[in-house]
């Protein structure tokens, strides 16, 4: 089973890595992983050996909290007269499997309900409502707890960080203002009252300590618990400082006024604030990197319109069911996935499909939900509703992408797991070092302090998750779904893409491309025989003519016998004429000669066509040509990806004669043909063989070997769903530039990963031993403690920054 859980109480990439240590360790959990930017943890587990309890219980033992992804809503609830009709709703609610809370207020008739969305959806708790023998509307408020938390954590990071700033403020001038020739009044001048002068400093770094807490709850707690983070170095360092001014004082209130020279308090004070600064403008920045996700679920409309015995009634998305009639009007949002069965309309799908052109709908058309119908009123019923809908499966596939991980964030994970114990070891080392080759107390703790400030490894844990989160958003935003961190990571070293023919290079769907007649008939005359000929016939290259004849309006004839010929083709009566249709062996074995129309047809033959032969009362009429023909982008994706260095093969089942005309119309390297459906997977396991790595592009149920054996399988988004569930990355446009817009999103976020961990592990290797003092070793300067929060701080903003860059991709195409 797989579980997404919110975890709360994570500062840094050692959180994280200790929340995945924790889970694995569940007796049934087979993976974990956590994504620091979301705060979410994926999980699978066996439901046999291990439940959500268990987890959430293992990962509270290391000092987390991990909670189910909750919504709150509010119902009118409408047929309660007493207390027990309230306690009544209350039960059957909270009977609902996935709901946690529900609280019926009487007086205003109002449910406040709680419920996993991933669960339940509301229209079951209606439903359960309802069979009790009351009614549940919609409220208008919908609260998205996830969101709001978010909002409100943001809150309360910028006014702690206020209130530390009015009083750390003036902390630093009474401290520093000396340096800048501020002169203090006598009544806290350290040369007159240098026990006031201590006091009013410990009087305003306690309000910055108080609302600096969090840091000193969590920090201590983890600590104890044996998993230190970020806000254990910052606890301890702050905590020392504190701990050495209240010595200080005491000092000085015994006569040793030296002492006031060695407060350490406005470093405390200034390190809170600092980080506290960091962690706001880190959370700010953090949800910027998940705005594709808000702008796919804005795209769903709120409500829908549904025919309700014989009458228009406007419900809540939620409330709608499959199988429901929904009534759309021009300029409207379609609500949720279905298929016409009354009007004509054009609807705009480029949310989805990223095709401009409003594509025309008419009975028995899919549409999309969230798109929008343009010029005519439509009736559909609905064929999805819910998480199966097309928007809400792409908005699974994109938030489960952003929770995965790179395999180039591992590296990252295992360091940071160890970072924190040894960076409090090498701040305890080099401080007892310090002081035994005679440096003071007071130089030792500023070493120890600034040691274990500098060396947070923030910046480590977000550089991975947020380049993937901004940079499979932006996939999304291109029609580009890439499933996994993993699947990111892998494209930008294809070196060999090899493309299904049917339906990936090609349409799919068989064309007439020739009309060649031999007697004195025209073109038309030929088409409407052969057409009127193959209209009882179920061959698709029999189907492709009579699509033709109906194309141009053709009014076909009636056929008086028809018998189809296996593997050569049919043989009808039109006029009173026999007439046969099929291929070349029909004609030789019905003695039929082909006469001038020989040469053509090899030609025909060798640029991949099928050549469909017609005779009337055994004399040769013509010849009318079907293929599959190519898509209009994929000669100019290929060009592309020669572009890029890469190469291009195509595997088909077709004769190797059809698979080469084709390959040289859009500039193909390697054709692979004759290929059975089965062994797809191994030809493609042949190119790996030669140590290359090979994507695979295609669309259909037989190419899902093959997708899953490519180290990227990318599906079209029109083909089936076991190819979609099969690939890595999904195109939603069908269009075939998209491959190498996935190729070049891959490149540039896996560029703007390494420029991150670069910067995080480049930071923390020169910080580190500067702050132990190595600089001073040779006359240098000493690291302040506040210059080193203050460097802290920067580093996560500067690698957050850095990944916010991806916002502005463009693919080649665009």
């Amino acid at each position: 089973m797989n579980k997404t859980l919110k975890i709360e109480g994570m500062t840094c990439a050692a959180c994280s890595r200790a929340v995945e240590r924790v889970s694995k360790k569940v007796d049934g959990v087979s993976e974990a992983n956590v994504n620091l930017a979301t705060e979410k943890l994926n999980i699978t587990f066996d439901e046999s050996k291990a439940t959500v309890e268990d987890i959430k219980k293992a990962i509270e033992k290391a000092g987390y909290t991990a909670k189910t992804e909750e919504v709150s809503k509010t119902l009118k609830i409408e047929g309660m007269t007493c207390a027990a009709c309230s306690r009544a709703v209350e039960r059957v609610s909270k009977k609902v499997d996935g709901v946690l809370e529900a609280n019926v207020n009487l007086a205003s008739e109002k449910l406040n309900i709680t419920y996993e969305s991933s669960k339940v959806r509301i229209s079951d708790i209606k439903k359960a409502i309802e069979k009790a023998g009351y009614k549940a509307l919609d409220d208008e408020v919908t609260v998205d707890k996830d969101k709001e938390k978010k909002e409100q954590h943001t809150k309360e990071m910028w006014k702690r960080f206020i209130v530390s700033a009015i009083f750390t403020v003036p902390l630093l001038i009474i401290t520093m203002g000396h340096m800048v020739g501020l002169n203090l009044p006598e009544i806290i001048n350290p040369k007159v009252n240098p026990l006031n002068f201590a006091l009013i400093q410990l009087i305003l770094v306690t309000p910055v300590m108080l609302v600096g807490n969090k840091f000193f709850t969590v920090g201590f707690k983890t600590l104890i618990k044996r998993n230190p983070n970020m806000d254990s170095l910052i606890a301890i360092g702050s905590s020392a400082s504190f701990l050495y001014g209240i010595f200080a004082i005491y000092q000085i209130s015994i006569g040793n006024v030296h002492y006031t020279m060695d407060l350490y308090f406005e470093s405390a004070a200034t390190i809170l604030t600092l980080i506290t600064l960091g962690k706001y403008l880190e959370t700010v920045t953090k949800g910027k990197t998940s705005e594709a996700i808000k702008k796919l679920m804005g795209l769903a409309p709120k409500t829908a319109t549904i025919i309700r015995n014989g009458k228009e009634e406007v419900i809540s998305i939620d409330e709608v069911e499959v199988g429901d009639i929904v009534l759309v009007k021009p300029g409207e949002k379609i609500p949720v996935d279905g298929e016409v069965i009354e009007g004509i309309t054009s609807v705009d799908e480029s949310m989805l499909t990223g095709e401009s052109i409003p594509v025309e709908k008419v009975e028995g058309d899919n549409v999309i939900g969230a798109s929008i119908n343009k010029n005519g009123s439509i009736k559909y019923r609905t064929t999805k509703v819910g998480k199966d809908t097309a928007l809400a499966q792409i908005i699974k596939l994109v938030e489960e992408a952003q929770g995965s991980k790179a395999p180039i964030a591992k590296m990252a994970d295992i360091i940071s797991g160890y970072f924190v114990p040894i960076v409090i070891t090498l701040s305890i080392v080099s401080a007892l070092a310090w002081r035994i080759s005679g440096e003071s107390w007071v130089f030792s703790l500023t070493i120890f302090i600034s040691v274990l400030v500098i060396a947070c490894p923030c910046a480590l844990g977000l550089a991975t998750p947020t380049a993937i989160m901004v940079g499979t958003g932006k996939g999304a935003e291109y029609g580009v779904l890439i499933k996994s961190g993993a699947a990111l990571e892998t494209a930008h070293k294809i070196e060999t893409i090899v493309f299904d023919k049917t339906g990936t290079i090609t349409e799919g769907k068989p064309k007439v491309t020739d009309i060649v007649t031999a007697q004195e008939i025209n073109e038309e005359e030929l088409l409407l025989i052969a057409a009127s000929a193959e209209k009882t016939s179920e061959h698709p290259l029999g189907e492709a003519i009579v699509k033709e004849a109906e194309d141009k309006k053709l009014e076909l004839k009636k056929v008086d016998f028809f018998k189809a010929i296996p593997g050569h083709g049919i043989e009808v009566e039109i006029d009173n004429k026999k007439v046969l249709l099929g291929n070349k062996k029909l004609m030789e074995e019905s003695n039929i000669s082909l006469e001038s129309l020989e040469e053509k047809s090899i030609k025909l033959a060798n640029e991949g066509k099928t050549p469909m032969y017609i005779s009337s009362d055994r004399k040769i009429m013509g010849i009318i040509a079907v293929a599959d023909t190519v898509k209009e982008s994929s000669q100019k994706a290929i060009e592309k990806l020669h572009d890029m260095g890469i190469e291009v093969a195509m595997i088909t089942g077709d004769n190797e004669k059809t698979a080469e005309a084709i390959a040289k119309q859009v500039g193909i390297d390697t054709v692979i043909a004759d290929v059975l459906p089965e062994d797809k997977a191994s030809e493609v396991k042949k190119l790996q063989e030669k140590g290359k790595k090979v994507a695979m592009v295609g669309d259909g149920i037989n190419d899902a070997p093959a997708l899953v054996q490519a180290d990227v399988g990318m599906a079209i988004g029109s083909g089936t769903d076991v190819a979609i569930e099969s690939a890595d990355i999904v195109l939603i446009r069908n269009d075939l530039m998209d491959v190498a817009t996935a190729i070049q999103l891959s490149k540039k976020t896996i560029k703007n990963i390494k420029e991150n961990l670069f910067w995080a592990f480049g930071y923390n290797t020169i910080g580190i031993p500067v702050a132990m003092g190595i600089l001073h070793i040779f006359g240098g300067p000493l690291l302040n403690p506040m210059i080193a929060a203050a460097a802290m701080s920067f580093s996560s903003v500067s690698v957050l920054l850095n990944a916010l860059r991806l916002k502005g991709f463009k693919p080649y195409n665009i």
